[in-house]
């Protein structure tokens, strides 16, 4: 089948990270480069752009995280000197894709204009390493989590095995946790065990007894001007809308309401509260590990951990995360640029924490904006141009205060042309769909009701 070939090249992490960093020669380490001299003035690497890699590149560029190549020594970088100022003056790395006309975040891990001059001007002088006593301390990194030690951590029951070659539809293992009284999360992080293999992964909680909690928010999915396709031949999502449509009657997450937990896909933070807040694990809860691989020629098996940490005392507010979506759209064959909108009305005051937009292949653009109860609108979060690779959180600096009767318009924009270098079939009318050759439309936010006590009953 023609995607697969496309499918696995855009998926497999090594492959991916070279091309950000515009790899398209063999670089053979220590070979010098064709830079001009190093000045007395030049930036060196110990003194200057050392402390710029530690404190922006080394969480993902060191061994056993997810970028391909460790930025930890001078004997590291200095092969990729000159991708590295090409791909940074560039602000492709690292990778941060929200407009910077909109919103504030905690994570944003762009570099400065004055970082980016220090590290172009260091290349440009043939990245002179200079006195290695001045290098900086190495960050202490927890041993395998970005989170810290986790209190527990809770793996896959059994390994899958991959496949070389096919589709693989999403796969469901269940955990039962055997917690004996409720669990507050403040922090989780999910930890593929092939990377290679598997595309995503989201944890859900599945209660043994649902706690009712308040509908704080009506979808509205906003139709487009172009004719859609027949009603019979587009079907709503099972209420999570990852779950595959072929296995939505025994997919455990598709027949239950099950709370999000965790994600993971590549780019995103691995989520650690703040102070006062947590997710609720009830007792007795089981874990749904939703697994979505890919396959790339090669089989492999994977058994995929989550690790958890708990809060220490139950918290005033309980973190939550929703969508907002459009299933009922069909772009069609050679659309360029074809518009998919959703809103959400709030029907309790909320304080939204973070957005992360969510698009496959197609995915061009997305935009958060929210109008107020008195008629006052403000985009919150623009992502010009949408990276499939890198799936971000954007963590806002001050969450974003909804009163009421707020609307939250999500509108996207998807590039199925033959212009579009990631498009699998420019000839596809293209719907819903688990698979990356098919598209989804969803604005997933993190929350909290605001004015409610939180309870062990999470009211």
């Amino acid at each position: 089948m023609r995607f697969k070939r496309f499918e696995r090249r855009a998926l497999v992490l090594v492959l991916v990270g070279f091309a950000w960093l515009g790899i398209t020669s063999t670089v053979t380490i220590g070979a010098p480069q064709q830079t001009a001299p190093a000045s007395a003035a030049a930036p060196t690497f110990s003194a200057d752009v050392a402390p710029i890699m530690y404190a922006k590149c080394v969480t993902c560029h060191r061994p056993g995280e997810v970028a391909p190549m460790s930025l930890i020594t001078f004997k590291d970088v200095r092969p990729w000197a000159s991708s590295i100022r090409d791909k940074v003056s560039s602000r492709v790395m690292p990778p941060w894709h929200a407009d910077r006309q909109y919103g504030t975040f905690r994570n944003e891990q762009s570099l400065t204009q004055a970082e980016i001059d220090t590290i172009v001007k260091w290349a440009n002088a043939g990245a002179p390493e200079g006195n290695p006593s001045r290098m900086p301390a190495l960050p202490k990194f927890p041993e395998g989590w970005q989170i810290g030690t986790p209190d527990v951590v809770i793996e896959m029951p059994t390994a899958y095995q991959i496949p070389a070659k096919g589709e693989i539809p999403y796969q469901y293992f269940e955990v039962a946790t055997n917690f004996t009284e409720d669990r507050w999360m403040q922090a989780g992080e999910v930890r593929a065990g092939d990377r290679a293999h598997v595309h995503h992964i989201i944890v859900y909680v599945k209660e043994p007894n649902p706690t009712p909690r308040p509908n704080i928010m009506t979808n509205r999915p906003i139709m487009s001007a172009a004719p859609a396709a027949p009603a019979a031949a587009v079907a709503p999502p099972a209420p999570r809308p990852a779950a595959p449509r072929a296995e939505a009657a025994a997919s455990p997450v598709a027949r239950t309401g099950d709370q999000m937990l965790v994600n993971w896909a590549v780019g995103e933070d691995a989520p650690v509260f703040l102070p006062g807040m947590a997710k609720r694990i009830p007792k007795g809860s089981t874990l749904v590990f939703q697994m979505h691989y890919t396959t790339n020629g090669t089989p492999s098996s994977d058994k995929s951990r989550i690790g958890l940490i708990f809060a220490k005392e139950p918290p005033k507010r309980e973190v939550r995360t929703g969508m907002i979506l459009n299933p009922l759209f069909a772009i069609p064959p050679g659309a360029a640029n074809h518009e998919i909108a959703a809103e959400g009305t709030f029907t309790e005051d909320v304080n939204v924490w973070s957005l992360h937009p969510h698009m496959h292949l197609r995915g061009k653009d997305m935009t958060y904006t929210a109008t107020y109860p008195d008629g006052r609108s403000e985009i919150v979060l623009r992502v010009p141009k949408f990276d499939f690779g890198w799936q971000t959180d954007y963590w806002l600096a001050k969450p974003l205060t909804l009163p009421k009767g707020s609307k939250l318009h999500v509108s996207a924009h998807y590039d199925n042309s033959t212009a579009n270098r990631h498009n699998p079939d420019p000839t596809a009318t293209v719907r819903w769909g688990d698979q990356t050759w098919e598209e989804m439309m969803i604005g997933f936010y993190t929350y909290t009701v605001e004015g409610k006590a939180v309870s062990s009953s999470a009211q």
